[in-house]
């Protein structure tokens, strides 16, 4: 009986197009742009005459018929499954939002992320890049990973544009290969402080809090008081008026963020592949109610900026492929009020108490480590 074990991992690739090229990627993104807003538009309507959810089969016939009228004879120029995606995709947000998974889905504009599908059965692997439906063979700034034998397609691919390249994603299947681990458990206690405090005394600093990056936020809040300034001297009556110096500010705002996201995603990645690489058999995190959370004024944008969510979501892909145990403790648990050595429980803990003391046994210890060591024990005790 085989016993390899398989998961799937995402690659996101660069791509180096044409200007014949960059411009059919133009088209697919805002024809995918257009069609999403036509569906969610035929979807309020139906919603409003009080009649039920649209199909999206239905809506896919609706815009067949659409595409041979001489307005919108455009749509053609690109692929076909470009706007059946758009299409599914909302329909996909709006069934969520009545299941009460999701918000209710908006229109998407120019300044939405730029993204549009890509037939996976016909993208296929080129000698120096890729091959796309209606896009031809794209250079690549690396080659695609190689299939695993039994799998002929890529599944999911997606083109993006990030403000200064574009950039391929998909995701493949590949094999888990088995690794020894030294038996330990790691407890992952997340904070505003620092990004992660791990039981086995490691901590990872708050990125966010570095040189590099106050001085990226403080130019960019510059750049922001610019334009506000600039759309308020330009302004037409009722009207904005968008100049060509704004559009270059604007620009300029866009690369920023895009620089600091970046330099985000990439500390996460450094941050739990350390972890993940000192191969522990299990690793206990806290499930966090991050929509909670965000409703503290004070603290909102400092817990948005460190992004609890992609840190949980990297560790939980790092741990199948070294394939270490995640267990994921309940809100609930008191990790920062339960002392780590007696097992007391300080109800009276603030927010603002960095270090806990312990009236039962006398123990002094940092609070971010003491709940880094009650995760760690979680179950155990």
């Amino acid at each position: 009986m085989d016993s390899t074990v398989y998961t799937f991992i995402g690659t996101k690739i660069r791509l180096k197009p044409t200007k014949e090229q960059e411009i059919l990627l133009w088209k697919s993104a805002g024809c995918s742009r257009f069609i999403y807003n036509w569906a969610l538009d035929k979807q309020i309507d139906n919603h409003k005459k009080g009649n039920n959810f649209i199909n999206d089969k239905v809506l896919r016939r609706e815009m067949t018929k659409l595409k041979k009228e001489e307005d919108f004879k455009w749509l053609c120029e690109v692929g076909s499954n470009v706007l059946k995606q758009a299409v599914k995709d909302l329909c996909l947000a709006y069934k969520k939002f009545f299941d009460k998974k999701a918000s209710f889905p908006k229109h998407k504009n120019r300044k939405s992320n730029i993204s549009f599908y890509v037939n996976y059965e016909s993208m296929k692997k080129t000698q120096n890049g890729v091959q796309c439906e209606k896009l031809g063979n794209i250079k690549t700034a690396e080659p695609l990973p190689e299939l695993l034998i039994e799998e002929k397609h890529y599944l999911n691919p997606h083109i993006s544009y990030d403000g200064k390249y574009w950039y391929i994603s998909f995701s493949r299947k590949i094999e888990i290969h088995k690794t020894e681990h030294n038996n330990t458990t790691v407890g992952i206690d997340l904070g505003i402080k620092n990004l992660a405090t791990c039981s086995n005394e490691k901590v990872y600093k708050n990125i966010n809090k570095t040189k590099r990056v106050r001085k990226l936020k403080k130019k960019l809040k510059r750049l922001q008081r610019k334009v506000s300034k600039k759309y308020l001297m330009n302004k037409n009556g009722e009207k904005f008026v968008k100049t060509k110096n704004i559009i270059k500010l604007e620009r300029k705002i866009k690369l920023i963020n895009r620089t600091l996201t970046n330099i985000r995603v990439n500390h996460t990645h450094q941050v739990t592949t350390e972890i993940v690489k000192t191969k522990p058999s299990k690793i206990v995190i806290e499930t966090l109610r991050v929509t909670n959370m965000l409703k503290n004024k004070h603290l909102s944008k400092a817990i948005s900026e460190q992004s609890f969510y992609r840190f949980i979501s990297f560790i939980e892909y790092k741990c199948k492929l070294y394939g270490i145990e995640l267990e994921r403790v309940p809100t609930l648990y008191p990790s920062s009020k339960k002392c780590s050595h007696c097992g007391a429980i300080k109800k009276d803990l603030k927010l603002s108490d960095r270090i806990y003391h312990c009236e039962c046994c006398g123990l002094t210890i940092d609070r971010d480590y003491n709940a880094s060591l009650n995760l760690a024990n979680y179950k155990i005790s």
